[in-house]
């Protein structure tokens, strides 16, 4: 074979090897677990060593196998929540604090708190430089972190590759994109999806306190438009299976938590099919806090969706307040039009953390394009043994798909 033939098969090799990795896009969906900047965790200390908060927890406890918490259990959380707002100086800036137990500290063990904070970003750190180097993630959906000065601190080393956006919002917990410069010869957008950060309390006049918003980040992708939803919906109304520890609850039961979710579902079903009418490539992922493995399983026919029995592909009826006759969230928002796919979480995965809250789920045209078997991971997130403020109790959950 000539020199020249060499070389030419060598190129077109060359040329074959790189389409393919430009066509395969690694993605994490990690919930970072009260992710903040070095001043946002600065203000946490300043607020919660106050004389007149030391540390107090503002939510009312509940005591086990009671119904509502003590009268001045409420009381307590009362007055622990106005103290906290006056050592943050006022209710808007107080929602933009920690809460005192994000990280576990008390007025006994807080005075290392910046050393032991440092090792959280450390481990998060490390763990995205694995991520980005043994996996090749260039798309990272992150929850609860604080804004963008806080992701660029994780990104570590990568920092300069990435850049990053998050969903504006008026409290502490957000969530945001990481993806690399290079991964979208277009410019790159990102917007809030506001509807989701709906009030918490529904008859809220003022409408302080609100969920959190979702993030939409559209990218074109080998010439391709492709659009990435990320949420974190709101908690405690997890499992459609009963457990030891976790009652099973519908989307319609009578519990105050799952009344929230339910008004998130309209909003959700709303983006879904707005982004399908835009492009058929499209990922819905993040921290859905709803076991819809789960309700997957459960094999629920379409007339049991709602409590009304009405098709969950016809218009969803909202009540007064946004809620909605959805029983379940997995069956209502892949209806058909569109249907969503899960993708399922190998067996085998290295880490298990939050089994069923954390999802990345396909559009049809997009698991059309993965080979067979495709599924996620769960990867262990890097910590020190015994460090004492957590890198995060959830696991990075990724896949490499290919557009």
């Amino acid at each position: 074979m000539s020199t020249m033939n060499k070389i030419a098969i060598a190129l077109a090799l060359s040329f074959s090897s790189s389409a393919i990795f430009a066509a395969e896009v690694g993605i994490a969906s990690f919930n970072l677990a009260w992710m903040g900047s070095k001043d946002d965790f600065k203000k946490h200390l300043e607020v919660c060593s106050a004389p007149q908060v030391n540390w107090c927890e503002t939510r009312a406890r509940t005591m086990r196998d009671a119904q509502s918490p003590t009268n001045e259990e409420v009381e307590r959380a009362k007055q622990c929540q106005a103290n906290f707002e006056t050592a943050a100086g006022g209710a808007e800036k107080s929602m933009m604090v920690a809460p005192c137990n994000a990280y576990r500290l008390n007025s006994n063990n807080w005075q290392n708190a910046y050393a032991w904070y440092a090792q959280k970003v450390h481990g998060l750190a490390a763990t995205i430089d694995k991520l980005v180097v043994d996996e090749g993630i260039s798309i990272f959906a992150f929850q609860e972190v604080s804004n963008r000065a806080a992701i660029q601190d994780i990104l570590g080393k990568h920092a300069a590759d990435f850049e990053s956006c998050v969903a504006e919002h008026n409290a502490f917990q957000t969530v945001g994109f990481a993806w690399k410069k290079s991964l979208s010869k277009k410019p790159v957008v990102c917007k809030n999806e506001d509807a989701l950060a709906i009030k918490e309390k529904a008859d809220d006049v003022k409408g302080i306190r609100r969920l959190r918003p979702g993030v939409e980040l559209n990218l074109t992708i080998e010439g391709k438009a492709f659009s990435l939803l990320n949420v974190h919906l709101k908690s405690s109304c997890a499992n459609l299976v009963n457990t030891e520890r976790y009652p099973a609850r519908l989307l319609t039961d009578n519990d105050a938590a799952c009344k929230v979710l339910n008004r998130q579902i309209a909003p959700l079903e709303n983006w879904i099919e707005a982004v399908a009418a835009k492009t058929p490539m499209f990922i819905l992922l993040g921290d859905f806090n709803r076991r819809i493995d789960e309700e997957a399983a459960a094999n629920i026919p379409a007339k049991e969706v709602r409590l009304d029995g009405s098709d969950p592909a016809s218009p969803n009826s909202t009540g007064s307040f946004g809620e909605v006759k959805s029983r379940v969230m997995w069956q209502e928002i892949s209806d058909g039009t569109p249907s969503l796919v899960q993708i399922p979480l190998a067996e085998g995965s290295a880490c298990k953390g939050f089994v069923g809250l954390d999802h990345i789920l396909f559009s049809t045209a997009l698991h059309a394009k993965q080979a067979k078997g495709f599924n996620s991971l769960k990867l262990p997130v890097i910590q020190e043994a015994g460090q004492k403020i957590i890198s995060s109790d959830h696991c990075p959950r990724i896949v490499k798909m290919k557009i």
